[in-house]
């Protein structure tokens, strides 16, 4: 009899393994030492293994933890305030959150936490300017952090031009210290047991001077770090490069040697087909986030033509809700109407995007996004007992992925585990004080809408007018 510190029994598994969601049925996974020990039949793990402790996963659907592949996670304080309008950056998000300060993004990132975990999430790659308490935050939460340290040249109070023709001011003092951004991802790389990651995070080519992006590349290269950038992820962008470089962003990040595999490259939003295709080619990861996207801008990102093209897709929630399920269901219903095709982005594709080939595109494949022998013990149990799930059928067609795809809100995750520890049971998070996360986030969201109310900018926030006429 072999011992674990964990057995858990009688789920319906989907493992990720092979091409499809890699079923097995009464499935059993073993744990010990914060890894998994065995992936099995519960007949066989039960007769096999002796557990601390025994969790029996009846009417539980078991799979791989979800990984958000791209979130900044104190913008969450615009959930509801920015979109439904056109200059999303300069009409909404810029006036509300320069207002935001150290301890309003912590308590932020925390919020964003909590929701994540209990929503499934056990990995977050997260994109902000270094703050006191950010890596902790991950840390202490017991999840994966994969932490991309942003670089820009554009000062938060920069005065943004609103004509599409105008160029940002760019200021070399402000983002042309790369080595303290490397230095933090050394530091921090491989903490809290392996589970905090680091990458580099210039923000987008337009707000990033040349000199910094060359030696940005120089430096993640040296240090073995990836890259995490927006990449044409707007038409103000586009505009931004032609302008200043005389280029569209993807050819003049070529000219840089930026397509390669060390970048992962967030929306392509303006991205043509061709531009697309070479990008797959080169082996860049691409990551979509369909809800922020559909929201502020009205498009569908080009995933499909990158995948088509051989390229690995990850999702991401970037300033939405912090919600996979919610990408996973937007992520094939966008697709199917952009195509016209209710056959693309089927169910067994979208699941594989929020685990396994979104651990691969942000480099962690090895080590997690599925249910395999000697991976990290990362995995959620999901209650497929709720009615949003039901019913559960598995013959003469098996229903369980697609109704987690299309259907699932994310309440009914119930148990997360991140490298063989609980970090939520039953639906309770074992690994932060819920109530006071969000009674922090709370009065941190009401000091800053008080501190935007002050500044005679906020009369330019596109939503003021529809707030004062009652309609919203």
């Amino acid at each position: 009899m072999e011992y674990a510190d964990t057995l858990i029994t009688h789920a319906h598994a989907l493992t990720m393994r092979g091409d499809g969601v890699g079923y097995l049925g009464d499935g059993a996974l073993a744990v010990k030492g914060g890894r998994i020990a065995a992936v099995g039949t519960t007949a066989e793990l039960s007769s096999r293994f002796q557990a601390r402790e025994t969790i029996d996963a009846t009417g539980h659907a078991m799979l791989p933890g979800l990984i958000d592949a791209h979130l900044h996670s104190p913008v969450n304080v615009i959930r509801g305030v920015a979109q439904d309008v056109d200059g999303w950056l300069e009409k909404a998000f810029w006036t509300y959150y320069k207002h935001v300060d150290d301890a309003d993004a912590l308590a932020r990132s925390r919020f964003t936490i909590l929701e994540g975990i209990k929503g499934g999430i056990t990995t977050f790659l997260d994109h902000v300017a270094p703050f006191p308490g950010w890596p902790q935050a991950f840390a202490d939460a017991g999840v994966r952090g994969r932490l991309a340290a942003s670089i820009t040249a554009l000062g938060m109070d920069a005065a943004l031009d609103a004509k599409r023709d105008g160029l940002y001011p760019l200021d070399p003092e402000v983002g042309g210290d790369t080595e303290e951004t490397v230095a933090f991802a050394r530091e921090w790389n491989g903490a809290a047991g392996g589970r905090i990651t680091t990458l580099l995070g210039p923000v987008a080519p337009d707000v990033v001077l040349r000199e910094h992006l060359v030696a940005i590349k120089r430096e993640a290269e040296r240090a073995g770090l990836m890259i995490h950038m927006h990449v044409a992820q707007g038409d103000r962008e586009i505009a931004q490069m032609l302008a200043r470089h005389g280029k569209r962003t993807p050819a003049y990040l070529d000219e840089l040697g930026y397509l390669d595999d060390q970048l992962m490259a967030v929306h392509l939003t303006e991205a043509t087909r061709e531009e697309t295709e070479l990008m797959a080619r080169r082996g860049v990861r691409m990551v979509l986030c369909s809800s922020a996207i559909g929201l502020i801008d009205g498009i569908v990102p080009p995933a499909l033509s990158f995948k088509e093209a051989g390229g690995l897709v990850a999702l991401g929630s970037d300033n939405s809700a912090c919600s996979m399920f919610n990408e996973m269901r937007l992520t094939a219903l966008f697709n199917k109407i952009a195509r016209r095709d209710p056959k693309v982005m089927p169910p067994w594709e979208v699941l594989r995007m929020a685990t396994i080939e979104s651990a691969r595109a942000i480099g962690l494949g090895d080590e997690i996004g599925s249910l395999e022998v000697g991976k990290q013990a990362d995995l959620i149990l999901v209650d497929l007992r709720d009615p949003s799930l039901s019913p559960v059928l598995e013959a003469p067609v098996r229903n369980i992925a697609p109704n987690l795809v299309y259907f699932a809100r994310g309440s009914e995750v119930r148990t997360v585990m991140v490298a063989g520890r609980l970090v939520m049971r039953d639906g309770r998070v074992l690994t932060m004080d819920e109530r006071a996360v969000l009674e922090e986030a709370q009065a941190s969201a009401e000091a800053i809408a008080r501190r935007v109310v002050a500044d005679p900018a906020h009369e330019d926030l596109a939503l003021v007018a529809a707030t004062r006429s009652g309609k919203l």
